[in-house]
């Protein structure tokens, strides 16, 4: 191991070799340089009689020096510009363009990058006291959300967009509250209020060229003053009853609408029906009366008994007593037949459906002996 001091008090090893022993201030530059320059050239043989070497070591160095700084230099201009940004490019303080997202190179202290999310949707609330204009106070809390669409006008054509949208929010917010009544405010028009609000934001930041686009802008709560609080309550309170009732007649309409309309049209399908019997009855009866009207005029009086006593059998068909004249007594006779004749109806509507009808012109009752024989009378001068 070779001993930091020599013979002769000197430092061989001591870069500040030269120096006073006492002295510890910092060496010179310039032959540390000549020190580094002359191991350089001693190195890589460059060196020349009479202090040549020193000056091409020297040279060297500075080209190696140069070299390693460029590269650094080169390294230091790789940057990245994420998916959700956009980078606004300066070059010597000059807008110079926007960078999409990736991996981009950039000459360092030549130009200058700053990447600005513009997809992220930021919100900002405001709320406060205002007027309407029915003279009304009603406190209004909104929230705006938005998001940036020109990185280079966010940043350089207003000095703080966000604070100007928030003002432009105020002042949309009470114009349109100032030009709106209460109710509608508290109710029914929060909509509108909503609508109006974000047109009037839009038409105030614009000629600003903020670079911002409004998203949606969101109503969140309107109420009254604490101190009248309870009677708002009661009147929005009495409003929504007056719409839940509007709404359950509207129901009730609908529900009873349909049935009318029913009933209404099976009238008219039993009126129509009534009609079309009672002109097919008539066409019947026309008919009848048209195949009688030959045996009328043959034999007028036959025909109208034979007619006489038709008639009386459908009356008395009809009729739950009947009385009985007897020949040669003073006596009428009762018979009981209502239970009897409800039984008989049900055994001809048995025997209804078994066996086709009789016409009308062939049925007949007999009543008793002597309208037995004025029946077999009237029977017999038919068939003549």
């Amino acid at each position: 191991m070779m001993a930091w001091h020599e013979p002769g008090g000197k430092k061989p090893n001591d870069p500040w070799n030269g120096k006073k022993q006492g002295d510890q201030g910092p060496p010179d530059l310039d032959e540390v340089l000549s020190n580094i320059s002359k191991k350089l050239g001693g190195k890589f043989g460059g060196g020349r009689p009479g202090g040549g070497n020193d000056s091409g070591a020297m040279k060297f160095g500075g080209i190696l020096v140069a070299i390693i700084l460029l590269v650094v230099w080169g390294l230091s201009g790789f940057y990245t510009v994420r998916e959700a940004e956009l980078g606004v490019k300066l070059r010597f303080g000059q807008y110079a363009g926007t960078v999409q997202p990736g991996l981009h190179w950039k000459p360092t202290f030549v130009d200058e990058v700053t990447p600005i999310d513009v997809r992220t949707v930021n919100s900002m609330p405001t709320n406060g006291f205002m007027l309407t204009r029915d003279e009304n106070v009603v406190r209004v809390e909104m929230d705006v959300q938005y998001r940036i669409s020109d990185p280079y006008l966010y940043m350089y054509s207003v000095q703080n967009p966000d604070d100007t949208l928030r003002q432009a929010m105020d002042s949309a917010l009470r114009f349109v509250v100032g030009h709106t009544d209460m109710d509608d405010v508290l109710t029914s028009g929060r909509e509108q209020v909503r609508a109006e609000t974000w047109e009037e934001i839009q038409k105030i930041i614009d000629p600003y060229n903020t670079g911002l686009d409004i998203v949606d802008v969101n109503v969140q709560q309107s109420r009254p003053p604490e101190e009248v609080k309870g009677a708002f309550d009661d009147a929005i309170s009495a409003q929504e009853d007056e719409q839940r009732y509007i709404r359950e007649a509207e129901a009730y309409a609908r529900e009873v609408e349909p049935q009318a309309r029913g009933r209404v049209k099976r009238v008219l399908e039993d009126a129509r029906a009534y009609k079309e019997k009672k002109v097919l009855d008539a066409r019947g009866d026309v008919a009848r009366f048209n195949q009688l009207l030959p045996e009328y005029l043959a034999q007028p009086e036959v025909t109208r008994k034979r007619l006489y006593l038709e008639t009386i059998e459908e009356v008395y068909g009809n009729s739950n007593k009947v009385l009985v004249d007897v020949d040669g007594g003073n006596n009428l006779m009762y018979l009981p037949l209502d239970k009897i004749m409800s039984g008989e109806k049900r055994t001809k509507t048995d025997s209804n459906m078994t066996q086709p009808k009789r016409t009308r012109s062939t049925q007949s009752a007999p009543i008793n002996s002597s309208g037995q024989e004025r029946n077999d009378r009237f029977n017999a001068g038919g068939r003549n």
